[in-house]
């Protein structure tokens, strides 16, 4: 039996650097700790700030602490056409190369250029998780889930492994939409194709042409 992995929603958000943060809130600004986050020493945070773009822009998104040496903003794909900016998946931290936008605070309001990701869906887990699981560290495995008259299965699904992490799956709002009616969601990992995507290309492509393996 594969161990149940809990899907959580990850919302807009942005993870804000000290020096960012206090241009938006002011000089000496401090994060106001308001919940804990399913991720050991994560949390949401009172403060609100407004992610502004070349065609719109969302007020009172979230700000998760502690500071980031890097400020990044995660949204959803439909969130980038709001916004009027280019969608790019990513893995958090990895930024260069993508798009930028205003940000504006209380305080202030200041322009990145770069640092707007949608975030590739992914996996939290332990080293021991990740023993049990079979599987490592930046591994992309297939998930799937059962959710009423709309389960479905995951591609793409990165592995991270961490001792500091707790596990948990993250999707954004365009993908738990794509189920979106179970309080608490899981799914388990699927050993299809060793985790490979072009191999699940190849074997669409087969079907096409009549082809069918055994």
């Amino acid at each position: 039996m594969g161990i149940a992995i809990p899907i959580e929603t990850s919302a807009r958000h942005i993870h804000i650097s000290e020096e960012d943060f206090q241009i938006l809130f002011g000089k000496d600004a401090e994060l106001t700790y308001k919940a804990d986050l399913s991720q050991p020493g994560q949390y949401v945070c009172e403060e609100r700030i407004t992610v502004k773009g070349p065609r719109g822009s969302f007020e009172n998104v979230a700000v998760l602490g502690p500071h980031r040496p890097e400020t990044q903003v995660e949204i959803s794909m439909t969130d980038s056409r709001k916004l009027g900016i280019k969608g790019m998946i990513r893995q958090s931290g990895d930024t260069e190369g993508t798009p930028g936008c205003t940000l504006i605070g209380p305080c202030g309001s200041l322009d990145i250029d770069h640092g707007v990701i949608v975030a590739k869906r992914h996996i939290h887990m332990t080293p021991v998780q990740a023993i049990q699981m079979n599987v490592k560290d930046n591994d992309e495995v297939f998930v799937i889930m059962e959710s009423f008259e709309r389960s479905l299965i995951f591609a793409d699904v990165v592995v991270r492994v961490s001792p500091k992490f707790a596990l948990a799956m993250h999707v954004d709002t365009d993908e738990a939409n794509a189920f979106a009616n179970d309080n608490h969601p899981t799914g388990v990992i699927l050993k299809l194709f060793g985790g490979r995507t072009y191999n699940l290309q190849k074997w669409a492509e087969e079907l096409q042409n009549g082809i069918t393996r055994i």
